[in-house]
């Protein structure tokens, strides 16, 4: 295949602004899906991305286009993955490729991610083709939102195409002006064999099949591989293209997207972002970017039922076959039983992970609340990485405690500034910039930012650095319904900051009790922890005799909350009679309650479990 007529290019968008819909138009315009197979959402292969509308794991699909030129191109599309919890895979695809299609919706305009994908394409010096789509709805404004690209990208009038994904106004236009102003791939044939690994999946009788970008040299189906970060070698069960499903071929050449059957049964042998190369005529430098995914978020997982423990390890070792992002560790809790300690890359990632374990291993999961890993830097030098408050070390041990940050990137409407000031004022942020974009055509009207029927026309790009234990406290329904669903929100990791922080216990009956230990900031310990001992107070059933429920920092109590004692009425049976009669029997009842106090364990229902954690609550 001659490099000069293949074209490889991504879609880049916010959620829900039209990348999958645009991808079906083009796979029906180049005729790589016969009609009677053609589905909405092609490439979309799950059922929980079709329902949820979002692209979970990327695809790739090469096409056949004929240009205005009269020759035929090779159009290798790549399908990034929607959510901002999956930025890497979307720089992996973006560093496949030479260009990309920046797509944004006539109506919403420019979002956080929008801005976001595109600054990463930026540092990968693609070649960007905004594209304004959605054309065709009432509520759309074409020149408004290409004025807001010309102002915050500074693309030119000229540069800027219209489409609606829908009914296909434009789309082959598009394809013409991927091949005119992408540039062809600049790989060298005749050097070794180096492919970039943008995602891999789990075959079970393939192995791990990597998808790749060929950047240098060729491969043959005959040919041994090795993974450049590891030294492991491998045979080749197989090559092929994505046509769009998995195509078979003989050879991989310089310039080209497709797969390779690895054997590898391990996904962990083969990572998004590796290089492979040629066993017999190995490359001596690895292809830039690859970083080892790190887990962000953890939560517990446990079977409602125990007798599922069994089945849940199982369901996550075949999830972890297509998911080298997901950790997994075996950990118990005295009130939920046996379960596993998971590592994942934020709250969408471990919410698709979740319904997936229920819909498609049909299991009934309780999901303790989720918590991030700190540094500690303990008195003899050395640091730990801290995932559950209950491994905290002793504080006279600890030097320091340092907290995962986040670069945050807001774009709402300018009439809710104060609203997020406010919120972010709440959450321990340190606010960094702010930057109004400027509304173009349509019925903007004046520059002020709104009109009479409450439209704002004017948005505003706020950003901010905040802590991400303060991401899970709700943070994201908060922004939406603060700014009436209008806010988005993209974030990236900002590395660790020391932070007056403590790990608070909850002690039942003196007894503490580890699963419902937390780590906060030290400011917010004696609130939260009143919050916490006053849930249980309330969920925690009544016994014989008083049961303190005590959040302490140390040896230092902060708050405390009693469950009343039972009062049995043992009088009852008396009619009357002698007064020294009910008093022996109050005497006996109050020497009972003692003993039983000093000997008496307290059952945690799972129900208090559940109230602190958040689950549930409505």
């Amino acid at each position: 295949m001659n490099p000069q007529l293949i074209r490889n290019f991504c879609i880049i968008a916010h959620i829900d602004h039209g990348k999958s819909t645009l991808a079906d138009r083009f796979l029906e315009m180049t005729g790589t899906v016969r009609p009677q197979e053609m589905k909405a959402q092609f490439l979309d292969s799950m059922d929980l991305e079709r329902e949820r509308g979002i692209t979970i794991k990327g695809k790739a699909v090469t096409m056949k286009h004929r240009a205005p030129d009269g020759l035929d191109y090779q159009l290798n599309l790549i399908d990034t993955p929607g959510h901002v919890d999956f930025s890497y895979e979307v720089s992996r695809a973006l560093a496949a490729c030479e260009g990309a299609l920046l797509i944004v919706d006539a109506s919403q305009g420019i979002e956080a991610q929008t801005i976001a994908n595109a600054l990463l394409a930026m540092q990968y010096d693609l070649d960007l083709i905004p594209v304004v789509n959605k054309i065709d709805l009432p509520a759309s404004e074409p020149a408004r939102v290409a004025g807001e690209l010309q102002q915050v990208f500074g693309f030119r009038e000229d540069e800027i195409l219209f489409v609606s994904a829908k009914d296909g106004t434009g789309a082959r236009e598009i394809l013409d002006e991927v091949v005119s102003r992408i540039p062809a791939p600049k790989g060298q044939e005749n050097a070794p064999f180096r492919a970039l690994v943008f995602d891999s999946v789990y075959d079970s009788y393939k192995g791990i099949i990597a998808y790749v970008r060929v950047v240098d040299g060729k491969l043959a189906k005959n040919d041994r591989m090795m993974v450049m970060s590891t030294g492991k070698l491998s045979e080749i069960a197989e090559l092929g293209i994505f046509a769009p499903s998995p195509t078979a071929v003989d050879c991989l050449y310089s310039g080209q997207v497709g797969y390779i059957a690895t054997g590898f049964k391990d996904v962990q042998e083969c990572s998004v972002g590796d290089t492979l190369t040629s066993g017999s005529n190995p490359a001596t430098e690895p292809l830039p970017g690859y970083v080892q995914l790190k887990s962000m978020v953890f939560a517990g997982m446990y079977p409602s039922d125990g007798e599922d423990y069994n089945n849940l390890r199982a369901a996550l070792e075949k999830l972890r076959l297509n998911d080298a992002s997901l950790t997994t560790e075996p950990e118990s809790s005295v009130a939920l039983g046996f379960g596993f300690r998971c590592g994942f890359l934020g709250l969408m990632h471990l919410e698709i992970v979740q319904e997936r374990l229920e819909r498609e291993y049909d299991l009934d999961l309780i999901i303790t609340a989720p918590s991030v890993a700190y540094q500690v830097a303990l008195q003899d030098g050395s640091t730990i990485r801290v995932d559950n408050p209950s491994k905290l070390p002793e504080p006279n041990s600890i030097r320091h405690i340092e907290e995962p940050m986040l670069d945050l990137t807001v774009v709402t409407p300018s009439r809710h500034v104060g609203a997020i000031m406010e919120l972010m004022h709440s959450r321990r942020s340190e606010f960094k910039r702010m930057e109004y974009i400027q509304s173009f055509g349509g019925n903007a009207g004046d520059a002020s930012g709104g009109d009479s029927s409450g439209n704002d026309q004017t948005r505003v790009v706020m950003e901010y650095k905040m802590p991400l234990a303060e991401m899970l406290a709700d943070f994201y329904n908060q922004l939406k319904s603060r700014t009436q669903g209008y806010a988005s929100l993209d974030y990236t990791f900002a590395g660790y900051v020391a932070a007056p922080l403590v790990k608070v216990d909850i002690l039942v009956n003196h007894i503490p009790v580890e699963a419902l230990s937390i780590i906060l900031h030290r400011d917010l310990a004696v609130t939260q922890g009143r919050a916490i001992a006053e849930k249980l107070r309330r969920t925690i059933p009544r016994q014989l005799f008083e049961v303190p429920i005590q959040a302490a920092i140390g040896a230092r109590v902060i708050a405390r909350e009693t469950v009343k004692a039972v009062r049995k009425d043992v009088l009852a049976k008396c009619y009357g009679g002698d007064i020294t009669r009910k008093r022996k029997l109050l005497e006996k009842q109050k020497e009972g309650k003692k003993r039983l106090k000093s000997i008496g364990r307290v059952e945690v229902p799972q129900e208090a479990f559940l109230s602190i954690l958040g689950i549930g609550d409505e």
